[in-house]
């Protein structure tokens, strides 16, 4: 009984996978270039997400700051939030609003790129931390479930990767692939194919 549950969650999350190529392919190619372009612009790429999507936010930052399968020079990429100690100190006395809205107004400057990741359909802290990035002339890329309330958010130059699933262990594991995916795009783009001597 164990095992055939167990067993379901990878049938599932094939079948999500499978079913995500087609729909995620056009936006997660629009969210490489955005990024591309703040990065060759001069801009630099803000990385959030809440809960358990926080971790995938990290997993961004240490392969575009390091490396994803190949050495290639350090692109200007920062996480917001994972330092829970100034998250506190920056609350005491801030002005209102989420820590990371103020993270974002603190940090941000146009031609950069906030991207948010999010595993539930309504985040209000990812919310003002959008509205901050729009009030600063900056792009966001959102990688959320679809039917999230950042969807409608979002703005002209905005990219919205809206995973096909509400459960939020599945929309993690797309999301996982969909940081790989930038990576390898961001990697392909400044450095061409990789040799396969």
């Amino acid at each position: 009984m164990l095992e055939q549950r167990i067993q379901q969650h990878f049938f599932d999350a094939a079948d999500l996978l499978y079913q995500a190529a087609d729909t995620l392919a056009r936006p997660v190619a629009a969210a490489a270039q955005t990024l591309l372009g703040s990065l060759t612009g001069g801009g630099k790429l803000l990385l959030t997400g809440t809960g358990a999507s926080l971790a995938l936010a990290q997993a961004l930052g240490a392969q575009l700051v390091g490396r994803f399968e190949r050495d290639r020079p350090a692109l200007a990429a920062l996480v917001l939030g994972a330092d829970a100690v100034v998250s506190a100190a920056l609350l005491k006395g801030a002005p209102p609003g989420s820590p990371l809205a103020i993270w974002v107004q603190a940090l941000g400057t146009p031609g950069d790129v906030l991207v948010v990741f999010a595993a539930s359909a309504h985040d209000a802290a990812l919310a003002e931390a959008v509205a901050a990035a729009q009030a600063r002339d900056m792009s966001v890329v959102a990688v959320t479930p679809r039917g999230s309330a950042l969807g409608a958010l979002l703005g002209e130059t905005d990219v919205w990767i809206a995973v096909p699933h509400e459960r939020a262990a599945r929309v993690q594991e797309v999301q996982l692939l969909v940081v790989h995916a930038l990576c390898d795009a961001l990697d392909l783009q400044l450095m061409g194919e990789q040799d396969q001597a």
